[in-house]
């Protein structure tokens, strides 16, 4: 191993991140820094500090992160109405940027040369951390356990864990059936049953929504309204985004509202099945839909759906430092200066619809042009044939060839 003095570990207090600390301190003969990110996972995160103290680390750093997460990560990501391959709200992708950003920062801090984490070398994590790391500190040493030794495994990591007296909660031979990622915006579930994507995932293990089935009988109405393309409040309560996005996932999971089975094309080749839930996310998208369906010029919202699988790519594979995502939010955030105004929603045994959407200074909307009714001679119908005409003369032309 060459030569590393101090890394900066993404550090969960788990199994896995519990055991590379250990390993780093080994194998490296290096300090070790441990940074903690509480991102809404909805777990208590102080406990990572009291193993992280039996493990001889004297710098540890436990952040809350929600509110940073919620404003400068996701919100920015759904005003482009960002979907993954038609499915996917990217609710892991979208988290890690923010955690090498801090990663990195504490690198700074503390004087460490190295940083890292506990991706595989199969999955996209490893790769969406570590384009952060490069971009945001070039020369930083990337330090990726599961790319180098060989415990790959569950029984070699808890004889590991047992061999170095490492805690960890579960027994031997006790195995969760799957593989879960949780933060404000969505929960995560691969492995188990699901790598069969032919099999149905078992109800018991969605958490944060109830079955459509077992959901109220009576709909829910809300509003949601909007400042500059952003959700600012749930019927009329102003609301900060993490708050926003607590709430609204408990209203809406109450309704069975956000689950997604999905199988996706990962960033490093293979296809992946696996299950979320998104509530917030979930209204959120069907809801800045409607608002910008009365305050988006009709070409400016057909360029956003046109760019947006582009923008989703480069979320899902890790750029979202990339001077190409710089560019496209910006073009984004231009768009929103005038997506103001209000949606009311029913929320209804697992669907969200739209039941109105106003906005009293921002509208495109013009009853009276729209209108069956008499006009009064705002839109004269007869110039529609002229409009029909020069658009088909290609046609024609075409035709009589």
């Amino acid at each position: 191993m060459s030569q590393v003095k101090k890394v900066v570990l993404a550090y969960s207090g788990g199994l896995d991140t519990s055991i590379i600390l250990k390993w780093l301190q080994d194998e490296y003969q290096c300090e070790v820094v441990t940074f903690t990110a509480d991102i809404g996972q909805g777990e208590e995160v102080e406990p990572a500090r009291v193993k992280a103290q039996k493990m001889g680390v004297s710098e540890i750093y436990i952040d809350d992160l929600k509110e940073e997460f919620a404003r400068d990560f996701v919100f920015p990501m759904f005003r482009a109405n960002t979907l993954y391959e038609g499915e996917y709200l990217l609710g892991t992708s979208i988290a890690r940027p923010l955690i090498s950003k801090r990663q990195i920062e504490i690198a700074n801090e503390t004087g460490a040369d190295a940083v890292s984490h506990g991706a595989t070398g199969k999955g996209n994590d490893q790769v969406r951390f570590e384009l952060g790391y490069y971009a945001l500190k070039p020369d930083v040493r990337v330090i990726a356990p599961w790319r180098e030794w060989d415990l790959n495994s569950r029984e070699k990591l808890l004889s590991y864990a047992e061999q170095h007296g490492i805690p960890i909660e579960q027994k031997r031979g006790k195995q969760s059936p799957y593989s879960m990622d949780a933060n404000l915006l969505h929960i995560s579930y691969e492995g188990g049953v699901l790598e069969d994507p032919g099999a149905a995932p078992e109800e018991d293990m969605w958490r944060w929504t109830v079955s459509p089935e077992a959901a109220p009988d009576q709909a829910q109405i809300l509003t949601i309204d909007f400042e500059k393309g952003d959700p600012v409040a749930l019927d009329g309560k102003r609301l900060s985004p993490a708050e926003l996005m607590l709430t609204l996932n408990k209203i809406a999971g109450a309704h069975g509202i956000g689950r997604a089975d999905i199988v996706e094309n990962r960033f490093v080749g293979m296809k992946s099945r696996g299950c979320y839930e998104t509530p917030a996310g979930t209204v959120l998208l069907k809801a800045h839909r409607a608002i910008e369906s009365i305050t988006l010029d009709r070409e400016s919202a057909h360029l956003k759906d046109e760019l947006m699988p582009r923008y989703a790519h480069l979320i899902y594979n890790g750029f979202w430092w990339s001077p190409e995502r710089l560019m496209l939010q910006a073009l984004i955030d231009t768009s929103q200066q005038r997506v103001n105004g209000q949606v009311r929603l029913k929320l209804y045994k697992g669907s969200v619809s739209v039941l109105g959407r106003e906005s009293a200074n921002d509208s495109l909307f013009d009853a009276n042009i729209a209108t069956f009714e008499d006009d009064g001679g705002t839109y004269n119908q007869a110039d529609a044939a002229g409009f029909i005409k020069l658009n088909a003369l290609r046609l024609r032309l075409l035709n009589r060839k």
